[in-house]
């Protein structure tokens, strides 16, 4: 017997990132005072409204640097409509669980491309840098759909850090880049900026390599405890 997976709708979600639970009461507060005409959907686009908003600030900020307020806002904008289009699906109990999980992951594909490739093309960052980064977030996100079709769990967070306290990490970052300015490289034609986040796209990479392990030798150990 192989391990089979579980419907979308039965999907473990499993979240234990430090701002967890402090982030599920206030969007719960959010969407009891939510007004109907506001819908899963709309939110979701509001959330890639907020993607192209952060693309465009980095984008710009090769114009000055005050810019990067646009990003800044971009990603509250962005965390807004991403964290509640879910939320206030499961609060009203209207949830389309196939369609909303195509539909809301292939959207954070897109949105992590966007400020990825915005990174890249500010004068803070090289582009070479950012795909490193990009190829670290997409290969951890590979494991959490192929998990989720082989164990039914859908993993939110790794090293006690989930979306949330990334993109807060990268606000923070956003703010450095505006009171340190593009300056010369640090490191030969690394910039500090590169340094920080090449080394946040190695260790995503680094949990992919170690989740693929011990997700491999989990399921090699209950198809032969099946067989």
């Amino acid at each position: 017997m192989t391990a089979q997976p579980k419907n979308t709708s039965s999907l473990d979600r499993i979240q234990e990132n430090w701002l967890a639970a402090r982030e599920r009461r206030l969007l719960n507060w959010i969407c009891s005072r939510m007004p109907p005409w506001v819908t899963p959907d709309r939110l979701t686009s509001l959330g890639m409204v907020g993607a192209f908003m952060i693309f465009t600030g980095y984008v710009a900020s090769n114009f000055g640097a005050s810019w990067l307020l646009l990003a800044i806002a971009g990603y509250f904008v962005q965390w807004f409509g991403d964290s509640m289009d879910g939320s206030i699906a499961r609060y009203r109990q209207i949830e389309r669980p196939s369609y909303g999980y195509f539909i809301d992951h292939s959207c954070d594909g897109l949105a992590t491309l966007l400020i990825l490739a915005g990174i890249g093309l500010s004068p803070f960052v090289t582009m070479d840098v950012a795909l490193v980064a990009l190829a670290g977030y997409l290969l951890l996100s590979i494991h959490a759909y192929l998990a989720a079709r082989v164990l039914g769990e859908f993993k939110l967070s790794y090293l006690a850090a989930g979306p949330t306290e990334l993109r807060l990490m990268l606000i923070v970052l956003t703010l450095m880049m505006m009171v340190l300015g593009a300056g010369p490289g640090l490191f030969g034609a690394l910039s500090g900026f590169d340094v920080f986040v090449g080394a946040v796209g190695l260790i995503l990479i680094l949990l992919f390599v170690i989740q693929t392990l011990v997700t491999g030798k989990r399921l090699a150990r209950a198809e032969l405890h099946d067989s």
